[in-house]
């Protein structure tokens, strides 16, 4: 399928979306909505100061549920109710101190999240697709200079790594006890770190930068000589709409896909700062301040190797336009303007990219 024919694919679908009030939610929900499909989203919703989810105007989209993964019975009862055809779970705790600082609740939603969400789909027959969201933090990490593949152990090292190896082994339990049929067709996505417009979360290089820039402070970079696999949030969010749908139709496309950036685009944290400093401008520069914070790790790449044999999948953006993107998104946030006209045009222009 050509891109466009991807999102065709999802007009009138019942999509029901985990996290869609996250930062990725939030994108998957603009480009599900757009495209025509009835998105129904559940997250906790927990108000924030900036919430990317509420400022692009979404939510009078799709149908919007307040819950917590966490919470089986409600979970069964909106199943119920809606009877979703595909399931993307989303919902996490995805911030590697904040599972430090709270290593029960990372478990808790990462883990227990999973199995409430399998269980309900295992209780309700409409549902034909089935993609579990997780991370590139998955893997036993070696440090190694090459890119991990989908065969490779499963053992993240910090408790929000750990705990999405263990959403990975529950999600590969229940495909194996329950689902042997095929039906819903089930596979993980396993993405590198993601970049774009209303990220706000703590933590996070690029929203630090953005706060930084908005404050007129040097941007703090803790570990600038860590290499991660950086991607606009778009490449992901599509990858996943990708996989749903042609499982969908092909129940052997299931499977485990890494969805990360080609080489070039596995860069130093400094370098990533460079190229934000680059193209805000204004004299911003960043310093090096390491705070003796938990481990993290230094090296990490993907081989995306099996998504692009699959499905004839590649990157769309590299490194610089994401940055571009993310600048853009920020200065119109910034200045109170229209930010979901920015993001329509961002995903048309994503999209033509692919063309």
């Amino acid at each position: 399928m050509a891109m466009n024919e991807i999102l065709d694919f999802y007009k009138g679908k019942k999509v029901f979306i985990t996290g869609h009030a996250g930062f990725k939610g939030a994108w998957m929900c603009v480009m599900l909505a757009n495209a025509g499909a009835q998105v129904i989203g559940y997250s906790r919703c927990s108000h924030k100061e900036n919430s990317l989810f509420e400022l692009c105007g979404v939510e009078k989209q799709i149908t919007h549920i307040q819950g917590d993964v966490r919470d089986l019975d409600h979970l069964l009862e909106v199943f119920r109710k809606y009877q979703p055809e595909i399931v993307i779970h989303m919902a996490a705790q995805p911030i590697v101190r904040e599972s430090y600082r709270n290593p029960v609740e990372t478990y808790s939603i990462n883990v227990m999240g999973t199995v409430n969400i399998c269980e309900a789909m295992r209780l309700t027959p409409s549902v034909r697709s089935f993609l579990n969201v997780t991370t590139d933090k998955v893997y036993h990490n070696k440090e190694w200079h090459w890119g991990y593949r989908e065969n490779e152990p499963l053992d993240g090292y910090d408790p929000y790594s750990n705990s999405k190896s263990c959403s990975e082994l529950i999600t590969h339990s229940y495909k194996s006890s329950f689902f042997t049929d095929g039906r819903p067709a089930i596979s993980t996505a396993r993405a590198g770190n993601v970049i774009g417009g209303g990220d706000f979360a703590r933590d996070r290089i690029i929203p630090d930068c953005v706060r930084a820039a908005v404050r007129g402070e040097d941007i703090i970079v803790r570990n600038p000589y860590s290499t991660r696999p950086y991607q606009h949030v778009l490449e992901p969010v599509f990858a996943y709409l990708m996989i749903a749908a042609r499982q969908y139709e092909d129940g052997r496309f299931s499977g485990y896909y890494n969805v990360g950036p080609d080489d070039r685009d596995c860069m130093e944290t400094g370098a990533l700062a460079d190229l934000f400093v680059k193209y805000w401008g204004g004299g911003l520069k960043w310093i090096n301040q390491y705070d003796g914070g938990p481990h993290e790790a230094t090296f990490l790449k993907l081989d995306c190797s099996n998504l692009k044999t699959t499905f004839g999948w590649r990157p769309r953006w590299n490194l610089e336009k994401a940055i571009q993107a993310v600048v853009e998104w920020s200065k119109v946030w910034v200045a109170g303007g229209d930010v979901r006209a920015v993001m329509d045009r961002q995903i048309q222009e994503f999209l033509a990219a692919g063309e």
